[in-house]
C-alpha cells in the first residue's frame, strides 16, 4: 500500500475543501455564499470579544507567538525570569489538550492561534505578540523549514530518517519541532522534497553543485519561487500572521476555519473582514511587538508586561520553590547544551525546544525582580541563545552545500519573486503597518508614564542625597524662626498674664 505523504495529504484537505464549496453552491465556487460565511463569522468573531481593561495584566498571560518573529527569546529570557515553570500552562507550543479553567497556569506560550481563547477564561486573559514584516517572515519560514529539514539527510534515505524521528519524539521528555504547529507540516515537506533531490542527483551522477543563488538551486533544494507558489505554502504560511491572530488557521479550534480560510484564497476581496478582525483584536492586547524594532519592542515589553507581572508576584505571597524545581532550573542550560551537540552529531530532530531546556532558563530571584534587572538578565541571555541558534544552522545548512541562507543572500532574490510574495501576503502587509501606529502609540504612552515616574524618583532621591551637615544647615535656621517665634507668643501670653 502506497502511504500518501503530508503533502499529499494537504492538497487533497485543500481539494475537499473546495469540493465542498461546489457542492453547496452550484457551478463554480460560489462568491455569494463565501461573502455569508466570512461575514458571518466576522460578526460572530466581533460579539465574542471579552471586555477587558486591555492595559492591566490580567490573570492569565497569553503570548500567541507568531512563527519566526523572535518570541522565542522572549519566552526564554523574558518570561522565564518573571514565571517559575509550576506557573506555565503544561505543553506549551503543543496543541493544549486540558481544560485551563481547572488549572492554576498563569502563562501560556504557543503558535496556537487565537481560536485558543474558547478554551480559555476571557475575561481574566491578557493576549501579548509580536508582528514581523511579511515579506521577511515569509522568507525566514522557508529558510527554517528547509534548515531543521536538511538535519535527517545524515540518514541514507527517508525511510531511516522518518522511522529514527519518531524514535526520538517517543523518548523526548519536552516537544519536538514535528509535533508543533506550523513545522509538524512543513518540515515533513521540505524534508521529503530533500531526500527526492538528493536521490536524483545520486542518480544522475551529480556529485558537485555550483551556484550562487540559495533560493534558486533546485538540484538541491526547492526553489523559493516554487516554495511560495505551492498549496501547502497558501494554505499555511501566506498571510499566516493575519489567520493567525483572526483565528484560522489550519490548526484552529474553530470548526469553519477551513472554509473562511479558502474562501478568503479563493475571493480575495473577501479578506477585508478577516483583517478587521485581526486589527481589532490587536487592539484589545496588552502588547504589542514588532521584531525589526527588537531593542525598543523589548524595552516595552518590560515596562508594559514585565513591570505588571513583578507588581503582580509583589502582591501575593511567594510560593518556595523545592530543591528538586531548582536542581532542573540549574541543569536547564547544561541539558540544552547536551541536547544541542548530540543533535549536530547524529542530525536527528531531537528536542527543537520552543522552551524546554534553553540557556538562562535558570529562574532569576523574582521576589527581587525589577524592570532593571529583568532588562539586564534579558540582555545577558540573548546573546547566548543566538549563538546556539546560529550554531545549529551553521551545521544544518552544511547538508545541502553550496545552498546557504544570508541577509545578503537575499538581495538578489529576483523583484518578480518579492512582487508575488507581497502580492500573496497583502492582509499581512496592511495588518503589519496597524500593528507599527499601535506601537509608535504605545511607545508614546510608554516614554511619558517613564518620564513622570522617574521625574518623581530624581525628585525623592534627590531629597535623600544631601548629606547630614547639609542638612543641619538647611533645617537650623528653620528651628531658630520656630523657636523665636514660640519665644515671642510665649511672652505675649506671660505679659496678658500681669496685667
Amino acid at each position: 500500500m502506497m502511504k500518501l505523504m503530508v503533502q499529499d495529504l494537504l492538497k487533497l484537505v485543500t481539494f475537499l475543501a473546495l469540493v465542498r464549496l461546489t457542492i453547496t453552491s452550484p457551478g463554480k465556487v460560489n462568491f455569494g455564499y463565501c461573502e455569508k460565511i466570512v461575514k458571518t463569522w466576522s460578526n460572530s468573531a466581533v460579539n465574542q470579544e471579552a471586555k477587558v481593561d486591555r492595559h492591566t495584566l490580567q490573570d492569565l498571560l497569553f503570548f500567541l507567538h507568531v512563527p519566526r518573529t523572535g518570541g522565542r527569546a522572549y519566552f526564554h529570557c523574558f518570561l522565564k525570569k518573571l514565571y517559575s515553570s509550576s506557573q506555565e500552562c503544561p505543553r506549551s507550543y503543543d496543541k493544549l489538550r486540558f481544560n485551563p479553567s481547572k488549572t492554576k497556569c498563569r502563562l501560556l506560550v504557543t503558535h496556537d492561534d487565537y481560536s485558543m481563547m474558547s478554551k480559555l477564561p476571557k475575561e481574566r486573559t491578557s493576549l501579548v505578540t509580536i508582528l514581523r514584516n511579511p515579506v521577511d517572515r515569509v522568507f525566514s519560514s522557508y529558510e527554517f523549514s528547509v534548515e531543521v529539514a536538511a538535519r535527517f539527510l545524515v540518514h541514507p534515505n527517508l525511510t531511516s530518517a522518518t522511522q529514527m524521528a519518531k524514535q526520538l519524539r517517543s523518548k523526548a521528555k519536552g516537544v519536538s519541532t514535528l509535533d508543533i504547529w506550523p513545522w509538524k507540516y512543513l518540515v515533513p515537506w521540505m524534508r521529503e522534497d530533500l531526500f527526492a533531490r538528493r536521490d536524483a542527483r545520486r542518480q544522475d551522477g551529480l556529485s558537485d553543485v555550483e551556484g550562487n543563488d540559495p533560493y534558486d538551486m533546485e538540484e538541491v533544494v526547492m526553489p523559493l519561487h516554487d516554495y511560495i507558489n505551492d498549496a501547502i505554502a497558501r494554505d499555511i504560511i501566506h498571510n499566516g500572521a493575519t489567520l493567525q491572530i483572526a483565528g484560522l488557521t489550519n490548526n484552529s479550534y474553530y470548526d469553519g476555519a477551513h472554509e473562511v480560510r479558502h474562501c478568503i484564497i479563493e475571493f480575495k476581496e473577501l479578506g477585508v473582514h478577516v483583517l478587521e478582525v485581526a486589527k481589532r483584536r490587536l487592539d484589545e492586547m496588552l502588547y504589542v511587538g514588532l521584531t525589526e524594532d527588537h531593542r525598543e519592542s523589548a524595552t516595552m515589553f518590560a515596562n508594559v508586561v514585565g513591570a505588571q507581572v513583578i507588581s503582580q508576584l509583589r502582591s501575593r505571597s511567594p510560593v518556595p520553590e523545592t530543591v528538586a524545581a531548582k536542581r532542573t532550573s540549574e541543569q536547564s542550560s547544561t541539558m540544552y547544551s547536551e541536547s544541542m551537540d548530540r543533535h549536530d552529531q547524529n542530525g536527528t530532530l531531537d528536542e527543537e525546544v520552543n522552551g524546554i531546556h534553553a540557556p538562562g532558563n535558570v529562574e532569576a530571584n523574582k521576589e527581587n525582580m525589577t524592570v532593571t534587572k529583568l532588562i539586564k538578565a534579558y540582555e545577558s541571555c540573548i546573546h547566548p541563545l543566538r549563538s546556539i541558534q546560529s550554531r545549529r544552522r551553521i551545521s544544518s545548512l552544511k547538508h545541502i552545500a553550496p545552498a546557504n541562507f544570508t541577509k545578503e543572500a537575499r538581495l538578489h532574490v529576483s523583484e518578480a519573486v518579492l512582487q508575488e510574495i507581497k502580492s500573496f501576503n497583502s492582509l499581512d502587509l496592511e495588518l503589519y503597518e496597524y500593528a507599527r501606529k499601535i506601537f509608535s502609540n504605545q511607545h508614546k504612552r510608554t516614554a511619558q508614564k517613564l518620564l513622570t515616574t522617574e521625574s518623581f524618583g530624581d525628585i525623592v532621591s534627590s531629597s535623600f542625597s544631601i548629606s547630614p551637615w547639609s542638612l543641619i544647615l538647611v533645617a537650623a535656621p528653620i528651628f531658630l524662626l520656630v523657636l523665636f517665634i514660640f519665644v515671642v507668643i510665649k511672652g505675649k501670653r506671660i505679659s496678658k498674664i500681669k496685667i
